[in-house]
C-alpha cells in the first residue's frame, strides 16, 4: 500500500544534488538538502536584500540619483548660514550701538535710541525722541499706570519742561529713609523694601552701566530720553547687561544691601539730567 504523502513529509524529506562529469559521469561534489532549508534560506536572502535596497533607497542611491535630496541638503546648510550671519550681523549692531549710545553719553547727547533687535526685524527701529515705544504686552498696562496716581508729578520749572510729559513708573515699593540732599553729597533717595524684592526700569532706556563697585555693590545705570539717566544702588543681582535694551516697567534687578556704604537691605536711587542731579520725588511716586 502506498504511503500517503503530508506537507511535513514533502519538506523534511532528505534529497541529494550531485554534480558528476559530462563525460565520465565521475562525482565531483554533492549536496543534501530539503526544501524546508531551502525556503528558509530563500526567505533570509529575501529579508537581507530587501532591508538592503531600502536602506540604500533612503541615503546612497537618494544622493546619487535624486536631485530633491541634493536640494534639501543644500538648503539646510543655506538656512544654518543664514542663521549664523543673522546672529553675527545683531551681535555687531548690539555693540555698534552701544558704541553709539556711549558716545552720545560722553558728549551728553542722548536724545534718541535705536533698539538693536528692531532694528534686525521690522522696518520700524528707531525710537523717536517724541517717546519710545513699549511692548505690546505692556500697553494695557502703560495705559492702567497712567491712569493712576503713581504717575509723574506735573512740573511747572521750564527748566525740566522736556520731563514734563514723561511717566515714571516706581522703582520700588516702601518707604524712604534718606531723602535727597545736595549739601550732604547724598545725590539720590534710599528707598528700604522687603527683601528679594524686585527693582524696576522707570522708563524705557538702555543699559550703560552694570557692574560691582565697592562702595555701592552692584549698580545699574540706564539712559533714557532726554539726556537723562537713573541710576539703581546696592541691588544683591543684576537681571540686564550693558548694552541691553530694557522697557519701561521691566525688572532689572533684587534689591540687596552689597557695597561698603550700606547699612540694610534698600535701594539708592539717583536721577541726572544733562549731568545735574534731580531729587526724584519731584518726578516719581514712591
Amino acid at each position: 500500500m502506498k504511503t500517503k504523502r503530508t506537507l511535513s513529509n514533502w519538506l523534511t524529506n532528505r534529497y541529494q544534488l550531485v554534480i558528476r562529469n559530462e563525460e565520465n559521469f565521475a562525482e565531483k561534489t554533492s549536496l543534501s538538502f530539503t526544501y524546508a532549508k531551502v525556503i528558509v534560506v530563500l526567505s533570509v536572502v529575501f529579508i537581507v536584500l530587501f532591508v538592503a535596497s531600502l536602506y540604500l533607497s533612503q541615503t546612497l542611491l537618494a544622493r546619487w540619483f535624486d536631485p530633491r535630496f541634493e536640494q534639501m541638503m543644500v538648503r539646510q546648510e543655506l538656512l544654518t548660514l543664514v542663521d549664523k550671519v543673522d546672529s553675527l550681523a545683531l551681535e555687531v549692531d548690539r555693540k555698534e550701538q552701544f558704541i553709539q549710545n556711549m558716545q552720545r553719553v560722553l558728549r551728553g547727547d542722548t536724545s534718541a535710541f535705536t533698539d538693536p533687535v528692531k532694528l534686525r526685524t521690522g522696518p520700524a527701529v528707531a525710537v523717536k525722541p517724541e517717546g519710545l515705544q513699549l511692548a505690546p504686552s505692556d500697553s494695557q498696562f502703560r495705559k492702567d499706570f497712567e491712569r493712576s496716581d503713581l504717575a509723574l508729578i506735573t512740573l511747572t520749572s521750564s527748566r525740566y519742561r522736556e520731563l514734563q510729559e514723561t511717566f515714571f513708573f516706581t522703582p520700588i515699593n516702601g518707604f524712604i529713609s534718606d531723602r535727597f540732599d545736595i549739601k550732604k553729597g547724598h545725590y539720590g533717595v534710599d528707598i528700604v523694601a522687603k527683601s528679594n524684592e524686585p527693582v524696576k526700569n522707570i522708563a524705557d532706556g538702555m543699559v550703560v552701566f552694570a557692574s560691582w563697585t565697592q562702595d555701592a555693590g552692584y549698580v545699574m545705570m540706564i539712559q533714557h530720553k532726554g539726556n537723562l539717566i537713573s541710576v539703581y544702588k546696592h541691588n544683591a543681582e543684576l537681571y540686564k547687561k550693558v548694552g541691553t535694551f530694557v522697557y519701561a516697567g521691566e525688572i532689572i534687578a533684587i534689591v540687596g544691601n552689597s557695597g561698603e556704604l550700606t547699612n540694610g537691605p534698600h535701594l539708592h536711587f539717583e536721577l541726572w539730567y544733562n549731568g545735574n542731579p534731580l531729587n526724584p520725588e519731584e518726578f516719581v511716586t514712591f
